[in-house]
């Protein structure tokens, strides 16, 4: 389990402890703990070895492929990248993992609204954390963290600076959300809409 999961399961597991004698506290207390250590999971992953791949960044759906600018926070040219997004539902593991190694360039968050995820407006309104890894061929790749109906806290663990292995965990998204990688021009894209994905091992793209 992810390591901020412990609160709320810890908070369930209190109140059925302290309403043990009436039934129904102890049961709506236990499902709830059980409810919230399914959430928090955190799945052993084997990321691919062979070089030049873009992995999936979280469990989920493809829900929409098209170009798009990336971020405007981020700084970079706007000029429209192929955009991979990934609809994360409350059933998915809600861990986060590199898509690519390298260097975390800059970590930004950004403010928004909390409107369904799986809608393309979701990208410029919905409240995100952009993240610009830089691999070491110096080909740049995002993936931004985006806020959902439901979801109402983005954990980042990472900075400017950091150093990442292709799979790693670096952040979270509670309760339903949204994940969008984008890709350097050039890249081949390997999977469609509506395919399922597994984070850090399925491989979304090929690096040019």
């Amino acid at each position: 389990m992810h390591p901020a999961g412990l609160p709320f399961v810890g908070a369930s597991l209190a109140v059925a402890a302290l309403g043990r004698r009436r039934r129904w506290v102890w049961t709506t207390g236990l499902a709830a703990a059980a409810a919230n250590a399914a959430f928090f999971r955190h799945p052993s992953r084997v990321p691919p070895t062979r070089p030049g791949v873009v992995v999936a960044p979280a469990d989920g759906t493809v829900c929409l492929i098209e170009n798009a600018s990336p971020p405007p926070e981020l700084g970079l040219p706007d000029e429209p990248r192929l955009r991979v997004s990934i609809f994360l539902s409350v059933l998915d593991a809600h861990v986060q993992r590199a898509p690519v190694g390298g260097e975390v360039v800059s970590a930004i968050h950004r403010p928004g609204l909390f409107g369904t995820a799986d809608l393309p407006a979701a990208s410029a309104d919905n409240e995100r954390n952009s993240v610009l890894i830089r691999t070491p061929d110096g080909v740049d790749v995002i993936v931004v963290q985006i806020a959902g109906l439901v979801a109402r806290r983005i954990v980042c663990d990472v900075k400017a600076g950091d150093k990442l292995d292709i799979g790693t965990t670096y952040g979270l998204i509670r309760y339903g959300s949204r994940l969008d990688t984008y890709l350097p021009e050039g890249s081949t894209l390997l999977v469609s809409m509506g395919q399922r994905t597994l984070a850090g091992e399925t491989v979304i793209a090929e690096l040019p």
